[in-house]
């Protein structure tokens, strides 16, 4: 008798598209990569919701209002009814109500069905309420998963993690088709331009002023040289203060008499608009304040294109541009930055032996790789909990 496979239903629990918030992307990209696998179904999503109403696609099995402590509860029973073997919880401590997101526990105390958790934010100091969350969390898990090697010791120093608990995957990146950097320079007119960009949602945490302010040295020696800024305004900034940060960042701009060389594309990127705009880039930008920042997702896009890389040396740069893979400047600093933007453009063959060697590590970080080793680790997750059970697949 030929036994029927089983194919296994994953469900994520996080901000879903069309919500514009980078953990919906994370998620959207390996629930696409995830349902390619044979024996997975079409992954599915709770999305919690801010104060917004979105309009989902069918992949959206149930909604969490935020700040409605009940819906926590009630998704958990909803779940352990269902016929899903396994819960992805994406975590970040802002997307889920209470203080510090704490809610988010009353949802996993519940839950019958095994789950893992992906933190997103690994902080090197917590509150006391965001180090019990991840705990807790970690503590009712089969697995929790960090994106940077050099969060494994934080989550177990700090947090007080087993480390068999404990696993590191990359950040994925999705694959595009395109064409070659002079074609895409040609396209967008930048032929005969060095291009420097930075890409995603403005925010002041993103130090983009100091890498205008070392454009005034750049172009003084490289007059070829355009910096481009792509990407809107953060929404819960835009929220908050408006384009304040835009306006000043506009203002630095011309106070510098750099309109000809800093140019800022103020849109939402498709996946498609985003490749193009690092593939046709010869400097990838990411001057971000915060040194505890586990994990960019831009920056993990940078090096999966294979681009050259210059940033300040917060965690997850430290770890991913060791190796003669970029170049890190100092923190509110635009002297540094000028200065190894200099050294990249004058050095042709140093630009392009970069460029090698992140290559080489970004071929491994496609979302077709990646997925393979969650894949691995849903498979695990689930055929522990028949093993308790005493049931047999």
């Amino acid at each position: 008798m030929i036994l029927k496979s089983i194919k296994r239903n994953i469900a994520f629990l996080g901000t879903s598209l069309p919500r514009e918030c980078g953990l919906a992307t994370f998620s959207q990209d390996l629930m696409n990569e995830i349902e390619r696998i044979e024996d997975f179904n079409s992954p599915r999503m709770i999305a919690v919701n801010n104060n917004k109403s979105y309009v989902y696609g069918n992949q959206v099995m149930g909604q969490i209002s935020q700040h409605q402590r009940a819906d926590y509860s009630k998704t958990a029973l909803d779940l352990n009814r269902s016929d899903i073997d396994l819960l992805v919880i994406q975590h970040e401590f802002g997307i889920y109500g209470g203080e510090s997101g704490e809610y988010v526990l009353d949802l996993a105390e519940k839950l019958k069905i095994p789950f893992v958790v992906i933190f997103h934010t690994v902080l090197s100091e917590p509150s006391d309420k965001q180090r019990l969350i991840m705990k807790r969390l970690a503590e009712l898990s089969f697995r929790v998963i960090t994106m940077v090697q050099n969060k494994v010791q934080d989550l177990q120093d700090v947090y007080g993690i087993e480390n068999e608990k404990i696993t590191m995957f990359h950040h994925g990146v999705p694959f595009v088709e395109t064409v070659s950097r002079d074609e895409l320079k040609d396209r967008y007119g930048y032929r005969n331009r060095q291009i420097l960009s930075t890409f995603g949602f403005l925010s002041p945490g993103k130090g983009i002023e100091y890498a205008i302010e070392a454009m005034s040295g750049v172009v003084a020696k490289h007059p070829e040289a355009l910096y481009i800024i792509w990407g809107k305004t953060h929404p819960v900034v835009q929220q908050e203060v408006g384009e304040v940060y835009r306006q000043k960042l506009m203002d630095l701009v011309s106070k510098l008499g750099l309109e000809a060389h800093v140019t800022f594309v103020d849109k939402l990127l498709t996946q498609e608009e985003v490749v193009e705009s690092l593939v046709l880039s010869d400097i990838y930008m990411t001057p971000y304040l915060g040194k505890d920042q586990a994990v960019s997702g831009t920056l993990a896009y940078g090096i999966g294109y294979g681009r050259v890389i210059i940033s300040t040396p917060y965690r997850y740069a430290v770890e991913m541009l060791a190796d003669g893979r970029g170049l890190l400047g100092n923190f509110h600093d635009s002297a540094s930055l000028e200065q190894h933007i200099v050294n990249v453009l004058d050095h042709p063959d140093l630009k392009l032996e970069m460029e090698n060697r992140t290559q080489a590590l970004g071929s491994t970080m496609m979302w077709s790789e990646v997925a393979k080793s969650y894949a691995a680790l849903f498979r695990e997750t689930i055929a522990s909990r028949i093993v308790i059970k005493g049931s047999a697949v």
